[in-house]
């Protein structure tokens, strides 16, 4: 399916809910929440964080589903609530501060996964080893950008959002934007040098 198709099928769903079909909130969750979960995920490095956020999110949706603007697209509108959720989820945890996730530590189900190997033939067990050293070196080097910056990277890099989508989810410019993206890119080039 297409985007331009998805996006039509999104604003009908927003419409038919904002009439009293709750049944579309259900539609929106089943294409929707696999994405805002790696988002929030990419944004808050917990995975507990990541899932009760998801669900507010959705529930933030359903109160604003009379404000939804058809003209609109609705992954970037449901990105900034996302986005804005995991930003309130970040300062809290200034204010109150616990022991972080180590996304290393993860069992790899709902770990966010940068890079991905498509192969037709079974790799040896030396460049799975690799494989596996390099997406946990990836992910290690992203977690341990600022906040600012792990945004973009996940935003634009893991979402595939463009940079005006990108820029409308975090309410900056798109330059701002750009010019985030080239500082983590070389922050992670510089720490992911013995990948590279």
């Amino acid at each position: 399916m297409n985007t331009v198709d998805t996006d039509e099928l999104d604003r009908r769903a927003m419409q038919r809910l904002a009439r009293g079909d709750d049944a579309a909130l259900d539609e929106l969750m089943e294409r929707h929440a696999p994405g805002v979960h790696r988002l929030l995920l990419g944004l808050v490095q917990d995975p507990q964080d990541a899932l009760d956020l998801a669900q507010e999110v959705f529930v933030r949706v359903y109160r604003a589903r009379s404000r939804f603007r058809a003209s609109d697209r609705f992954v970037p509108w449901l990105y900034t609530i996302a986005a804005n959720l995991a930003r309130n989820r970040l300062r809290w945890r200034q204010r109150h501060p616990t022991v972080p996730w180590d996304p290393l530590e993860s069992d790899g189900r709902d770990a966010v996964h940068p890079v991905r190997t498509v192969s037709d033939s079974i790799p040896d067990p030396a460049e799975q080893l690799m494989s596996g050293e390099r997406i946990q070196a990836v992910r290690r080097a992203v977690a341990e950008l600022p906040p600012q910056l792990r945004e973009v990277v996940v935003l634009c890099e893991w979402e595939g959002l463009s940079r005006a989508e990108a820029a409308r989810v975090l309410g900056t410019t798109t330059k701002g934007v750009e010019s985030r993206l080239y500082r983590a890119r070389q922050i992670l080039r510089d720490r992911l040098r013995a990948w590279l």
